[in-house]
């Protein structure tokens, strides 16, 4: 029996990163004998264990054979007889497919040592456009390393784009995609993924919405980069650079996809698409089944950012159904989620990375306005029911007239 280190956590020490994740190969052994040492089967569909003590994985080397459609559709087979370097080639890039042992001795059958010092992406074998999730994962690897230099290799490319025309990524289930998709929205340049799934045809598939926006042209007086899709990308890229969580960065990326549904002949005018987005954003959050929170704060972002850069210009009664809207007075993270998402949209425009959003002020300030009417004085003049709702909303009203008065003066 042999133990290895393998993929990830070979990749970053050789890269001289942190290494969160380790991944273990053994070599030479049955499932009887893991059992026998106190490992814990946790494998449903391959022999995976857990060290009695540590709690790491270990999981038996294998091969694996295709015989169905999608990420699921492998046959694995374990066995003592299957070498290292047989369980390497089953692995999707060349950098994750080395193996090092306790005295950090290096197994790299298929050249990753290399391509890391290249700083290339390449697959490893052809029976890398077996599993379409690996167009997923290529992409993700490109965003979480894009900081280094890393590009995918042109062969690999080549596969990827197979893979995209071949309808296999319809086959990958909701779960698996979005687990892809968030990992890579949180990686240092989500922009990154966006791109290369583009590039190889996979938005095209997963997120025709998003892909609809590139080419589309916006008045250059606000979009000076003009491209929709280009914006997309700057607002994501933005939104990484001011470390947004996931919710956040989900909403970036949806928030202007009413703007594919323009008419051509309305270009580069986006009239209402803040409205016409709406049904897009809730077919691409159900589609990929993103967390409730991720879905909330995307559908009330394309609804209302507009609502967001125009802040000190809002009338008190607009500026209320706003704050209404986003329930600020039990869910105020919410609302400054929203606040985060707008500038990110301000931000994300060709030359105005820089520029400052005094409405992100303005609009904390009218939330905290309205959150300081006070409820016990109504309930004392005896209002209660509707006809206190209707009082909490006035009260709330003329505070934020005069909040606005004093802010704007």
């Amino acid at each position: 029996m042999q133990v290895y280190k393998v993929g990830g956590a070979v990749r970053d020490r050789l890269l001289g990163l942190p290494v969160t994740d380790v991944d273990r190969v053994v070599v030479g052994a049955t499932t009887e004998e893991m059992l026998a040492q106190g490992f814990r089967p946790v494998g449903a569909d391959f022999p995976v264990f857990l060290h009695p003590k540590t709690g790491e994985e270990y999981a038996l080397a294998r091969t694996e054979r295709k015989s169905g459609r999608g990420y699921g559709g492998f046959t694995f087979y374990a066995s003592p007889e299957v070498t290292l370097e047989e369980d390497l080639i089953r692995r999707d890039l060349t950098i994750n497919a080395m193996a090092e042992d306790d005295q950090l001795n290096l197994t790299d059958p298929y050249h990753g040592q290399r391509d890391l010092e290249a700083r290339i992406l390449r697959h490893v074998s052809p029976a890398f456009a077996e599993d379409p999730l690996r167009v997923l994962r290529v992409a993700r690897f490109a965003a979480r390393y894009a900081g280094l230099g890393f590009t995918v290799a042109d062969e690999t490319m080549d596969l990827m784009c197979q893979l995209s025309e071949s309808g296999e990524l319809q086959a990958l289930t909701a779960e698996r995609s979005w687990k892809e998709i968030s990992r890579a929205l949180m990686e240092d340049h989500p922009q990154v993924f966006i791109q290369v799934l583009r590039d190889c045809g996979a938005l095209k598939e997963l997120m025709p919405e998003v892909d609809a926006l590139f080419g589309v042209p916006q008045p250059e007086t606000h979009h000076p980069e003009i491209d929709t899709g280009l914006h997309t990308l700057s607002v994501l890229e933005q939104s990484a650079l001011h470390k947004q969580p996931l919710t956040v960065r989900w909403a970036c990326l949806l928030h202007d996809l009413g703007k594919g549904l323009t008419p051509e002949e309305e270009w580069p005018r986006h009239i209402a698409h803040e409205h016409t987005g709406l049904k897009l954003i809730k077919a691409v959050n159900e589609r990929f089944k993103a967390p409730k929170d991720c879905q909330e704060l995307a559908l009330l972002v394309g609804q209302y950012h507009t609502h967001g850069h125009r802040a000190l210009e809002l009338k008190a009664s607009t500026l209320l159904e706003l704050l209404q809207s986003f329930d600020i007075y039990r869910r105020p993270q919410r609302f400054e989620e929203f606040i985060a998402a707008c500038e990110m949209d301000a931000r994300g425009r060709k030359g105005l990375e820089q520029r400052s959003y005094p409405q992100a002020d303005y609009l904390r300030g009218a939330a905290k306005a309205a959150r300081a009417v006070a409820v016990q004085p109504l309930l004392e003049q005896g209002f209660k029911g509707p006809e206190l709702g209707e009082a909490l909303k006035r009260e709330r009203l003329k505070a934020l007239k005069a909040y606005k008065e004093a802010a704007t003066a």
